[in-house]
């Protein structure tokens, strides 16, 4: 496989050389967190489809089109829509407030304690969201490379610290909008047809698997609400999606461009589940599903041809794994160290420096957790458990305070991590139960306890 290795490589170098150009571009510290706040339609649409299609969306839902058949394209479709709402509907105003955390929309509607509470459970999302991406090109360059996991996650992984460190946000738009070209191309124009191909067409594929396989609703109704509990509301409220609105240069720029990338994710997961559905057609008893999509590029695509679907599948994955490291690094400075500085902000340095160390911590991390989907899962049921209902009472409900928002992030989050202990990252309970009772604390304590003056005029 030495000209996959090659074209892998290249890909690599390419990814290190835009980094350079983003770390020219990005003089100032809005610059490095938000691209200045000026993309144009082409790059903010890429990079917003980019960052949400990445290690799980395209390992993650080939493994579901493997098991499941089409209805395995429902993470990604709850990832789309997500994407869709958002822009069509908070985009406007969060691109009015000129600020770089979710976290500060609770700060400006209750007061810092719930900013700094809440950026705790995001710096958790954030983080979990860069392992999940990282361990994906991990299993990837194993797979096909055959090389130690250790090295294939600190050398896949290591290429995104430094282009997310040196350039910052300019790096990854730059990085995302030739990733979001590569993976179409790659996934959608070369690997899936090539899949057909193999089985023998579209009638051949519907012949040799059971009817079940081409039902939307085979993985189950309880699944398909369950991602939209998670993924749905995860993106309304995720740092690492919020951030690139940031970038828009105006409101229109959000709404058309967002809104075309949503579609995109979910004709992304279309064909990432075809491409799973052919996989089990061609590889029946594969040992370990979560390798579906390895396996697949493995055995049925050509020299050269391979190296190019490798890298299409690693440009998906790095955009996520940059994406969340950005989004916790940003997180660290703008939310947490500020507090320990006595209220100084950071620096263009600073940012650099905590980028580069949150990067280190994500590669450790990977080293450590072995499932691509059960790793989102984890990330999501922590931040839409700790941080939907805080938020939408910040919004919508005048009485709520901030005694009743942090009850509720913190009972949210310890009754995710209960319930996910107690049921296993894959159980719908987590985030049924962790919603339940953030709703209930939220309401009970806002009712019993004093509204602060300053919170009564933010919220009128």
């Amino acid at each position: 496989m030495a000209l996959d290795l090659f074209v892998v490589l290249i890909y690599a170098a390419g990814m290190l050389v835009l980094g350079y150009y983003g770390m020219r571009r990005a003089k100032t510290h809005e610059d490095y967190l938000v691209a200045g706040r000026n993309l144009r339609p082409s790059l903010y649409m890429g990079t917003m489809a980019a960052t949400v299609l990445g290690g799980a969306s395209t390992v993650g839902t080939v493994r579901l089109g493997y098991v499941h058949g089409i209805s395995g394209f429902w993470l990604c479709a709850a990832l789309g829509m997500g994407i869709i709402a958002l822009n069509l509907f908070l985009a406007k105003p969060l691109l009015k407030l000129k600020i770089f955390t979710v976290t500060q929309v609770l700060e400006k509607r209750y007061n810092p304690m719930a900013r700094q509470a809440s950026a705790v459970i995001m710096l958790a999302y954030a983080l979990m969201i860069g392992v999940t991406s990282i361990l994906a090109i991990g299993t990837v360059l194993q797979v096909l490379f055959g090389l130690p996991f250790w090295i294939s996650v600190v050398l896949g992984g290591g290429v995104v610290v430094v282009y997310s460190t040196i350039g910052g946000m300019w790096s990854l738009t730059l990085t995302d909008i030739v990733q979001f070209v590569i993976k179409t191309v790659g996934l959608m124009f070369i690997l899936l047809p090539i899949c057909l191909y193999r089985v023998g067409g579209w009638d051949e594929l519907v012949a040799k698997l059971p009817a079940s396989s081409f039902s939307f609703t085979a993985i189950g109704w309880d699944t398909i609400i369950t991602y939209f509990m998670i993924y749905f509301f995860g993106i309304l409220i995720g740092q690492d999606i919020w951030q690139r609105v940031f970038t828009a240069r105006d409101e229109k720029v959000a709404q058309y461009a967002g809104t075309f990338a949503g579609f995109y994710c979910i004709l992304y997961g279309l064909a990432c589940a075809l491409i799973g559905m052919a996989a089990h057609v061609l590889i029946p008893d594969l040992d370990n599903v979560n390798n579906a999509f390895a396996a697949i590029v493995k055995a049925s695509l050509p020299d050269g041809i391979r190296g190019l679907v490798i890298a299409a599948a690693l440009a998906a994955m790095m955009s996520t794994a940059s994406a969340g490291l950005l989004a916790a690094a940003t997180v660290l400075t703008e939310d947490l160290l500020p507090r320990l500085r006595g209220g100084k902000q950071s620096s263009l340095a600073i940012n650099r420096l905590f980028t580069m160390l949150t990067g280190i911590v994500v590669l450790g991390i990977a080293l450590v957790v072995n499932d691509v989907i059960s790793a989102l899962t984890l990330a999501y049921n922590l931040l839409v458990g700790g941080m939907l209902i805080p938020l939408i009472g910040a919004i919508f409900w005048k009485r709520a305070t901030t005694s009743g928002a942090i009850t509720s992030m913190t009972l949210g989050f310890v009754t995710a991590l209960v319930f996910m202990f107690k049921d296993g990252l894959d159980a719908n309970t987590p985030i049924y139960y962790s919603l339940a009772v953030a709703l209930v604390s939220f309401v009970l304590v806002s009712l019993l306890s004093r509204q602060p003056e300053a919170e009564v005029a933010r919220a009128l």
